[in-house]
């Protein structure tokens, strides 16, 4: 039979948290009346938190515990989680207690009544101290004005996806946060709702300012691969041309200072940046054809296509599965 949801959770460290967690999230799931599994991943814990998971999907068989040799960070243990996953549905959430498992009906609530791909956790009343809300506000500003969507709260790792939405995304760095912009970018219909953030109350944070910086690159790296990687011409083309305009006017500036008798071109640095803008500038343009040729190559050799089918309808009105964002742009 079919899993209807799915429910991920990264943890590392969090041995005084597993048990707590693992009853109140159970005590939600048993009345929902859907068939459910939760996948436990330990991020490399240092502590008795493998323990403890392991006694836990011992007494109950929809759990399954996956276990890193290492600690690789919370994006790889969500990662791990949610290629395992099965459900229809799939709810990532933290392992610290502060996410509400209370929330889950909601979610799926607000996803099945209204049509929703993605439904994203809003912390509005969040219970964390400064050092970690400001950081979250300042990358949650950043993330919102460079992707062009419109989140309150990306960090919060509690959202509901349709496995369609989610399903072969490979997901690097600090880039689980970023999902609800894939699927946005892909089509899908995104919203937010406002849940219960609980103040933590074992364990220590692992969340700081050194994140933000991580953010940006990561976002940086997350929108050139949705709007440039089948056409990467466009951008190190635009730069190349840019860089070979402003050698041109460099140069053309020199030329006239030099015809009127105001400067020589040795008393002058515009002449050698004209040069190197020009190097620059054929630089960038030939990256960027290269860069095509390997486009064209790895779409090719791995039969994907540079388009998005949301449904066909043949003849009989027999809807087709959408495309998933493994198969599509960019991924």
């Amino acid at each position: 039979m079919a899993v209807e949801l799915s429910v991920v959770i990264p943890l590392f460290n969090e041995e005084e948290n597993v048990q707590p967690l693992y009853d109140e999230l159970k005590g939600v799931l048993v009345k929902l009346n859907k068939s459910y599994e939760v996948l436990l991943v330990d991020d490399g814990s240092t502590d008795r938190t493998f323990e403890k998971l392991k006694a836990i999907a011992a007494s109950d068989p929809n759990v399954v515990v996956l276990k890193f040799r290492r600690n690789f960070g919370q994006t790889a243990a969500l990662s791990a989680g949610i290629e395992r996953a099965q459900g229809e549905v799939i709810i990532p959430m933290d392992g610290d207690l502060q996410n509400d498992p209370a929330d889950i009906p909601r979610l799926l609530e607000k996803m099945e009544a209204d049509g929703y791909e993605c439904v994203n956790d809003w912390r509005k009343n969040r219970q964390d101290s400064g050092t970690r809300v400001l950081p979250s506000k300042i990358a949650n500003w950043l993330i919102s004005s460079l992707s062009g969507v419109h989140i309150h709260d990306y960090g919060c790792t509690m959202k509901a996806y349709k496995r369609e939405v989610i399903e072969g995304v490979r997901l690097y760095g600090e880039m689980h946060r970023f999902v609800p912009i894939y699927a946005h970018w892909q089509g899908a219909r995104v919203t937010e709702m406002v849940t219960n953030h609980r103040a933590r109350q074992f364990g220590k944070s692992k969340y700081g300012f050194n994140r933000i910086l991580k953010v940006v690159l990561d976002l940086m790296v997350v929108k050139f691969l949705f709007q440039y990687l089948s056409k990467p011409i466009y951008i190190f083309g635009g730069f190349g041309l840019a860089a070979l305009f402003a050698s041109f006017a460099a140069f053309a500036l020199a030329t006239y200072l030099k015809l009127a008798g105001l400067k020589d071109f040795v008393t002058t640095p515009l002449p050698l940046f004209a040069g190197i803008s020009a190097l620059v500038g054929l630089q960038s343009m030939l990256v960027g054809l290269l860069a095509e040729v390997l486009v064209r190559t790895y779409y090719e050799s791995q039969g994907k296509r540079p388009y998005i089918i949301g449904q066909v309808i043949e003849s009989r009105g027999t809807p087709v599965k959408p495309t998933p964002i493994s198969d599509r742009v960019g991924t």
